[in-house]
């Protein structure tokens, strides 16, 4: 069991790790674990598995062998999605938005939830039960940087990890507010570089996003 508070206390840490969180899609579970310490060699352990393919669970537990990785599992929308990340060995969740019944089974199996909000009343909403570490998504079509911006002047109690048309091009933008910790892009890991299995280039775009600030 974990509470609300707890559960944002350690993703915070978990989000200071560094500036990007990879968001990770795996069509091929024998790209988990090469994919996997290429990112963490180049300097972002901390590791989204978005549960979108058949091989996302077992990807998340041969990822979870890697040596200093932090991994995650993505997209977690119902409480049976929950149950699944933390058999597989999830350390966080992630999720687009936030229900009574994802966030009750989160808090039941101790898998400290990074819950998803784009507007005010969203966020207050999980800051009234406890949360204060949030995803912006999707931010760029939220309004990007401004809008979060505009919400951190009268939430500056909440912090956020911005996703969702993230880029190398717009990353300073969010992470230079004051109420985000990191951000979460897709960009670190293209399907093309994934599926010619070049991992010296992921391991090159991640550590140039390790340097944004």
């Amino acid at each position: 069991m974990i509470t609300a508070r707890e559960a944002s206390r350690r993703n915070r840490e978990i989000c200071a790790l560094a500036p990007i969180i990879p968001v990770i899609v795996v069509d091929e579970l024998d790209h988990a674990v090469p994919l996997a310490k290429a990112l963490v060699a180049g300097g972002l352990p901390v590791l989204e598995v978005t549960l979108r393919t058949p091989v996302a669970l077992d990807a998340i537990r041969a990822m979870s062998e890697v040596d200093g990785g932090v991994v995650g599992a993505g997209t977690l929308v119902t409480p049976d999605d929950v149950r699944a990340a933390k058999e597989a060995g999830a350390k966080f969740g992630v999720s687009p938005g936030a229900t009574d019944a994802l966030l009750d089974a989160c808090e039941a199996d101790d898998l400290p939830l990074l819950p998803g909000a784009a507007t005010a009343s969203e966020a207050m909403r999980l800051l009234a039960r406890g949360y204060d570490m949030l995803k912006f998504f999707p931010a760029e079509a939220s309004g990007g940087a401004p809008a979060l911006k505009s919400i951190g002047a009268p939430l500056p109690q909440i912090s956020f990890c911005p996703t969702g048309g993230v880029s190398p091009e717009n990353a300073h933008s969010y992470l230079s507010l004051p109420n985000v910790v990191c951000a979460g892009g897709s960009w670190v890991v293209p399907k093309a570089a994934m599926q010619a299995g070049d991992w010296g280039e992921i391991e090159r775009l991640a550590k140039d996003a390790s340097r944004l600030k």
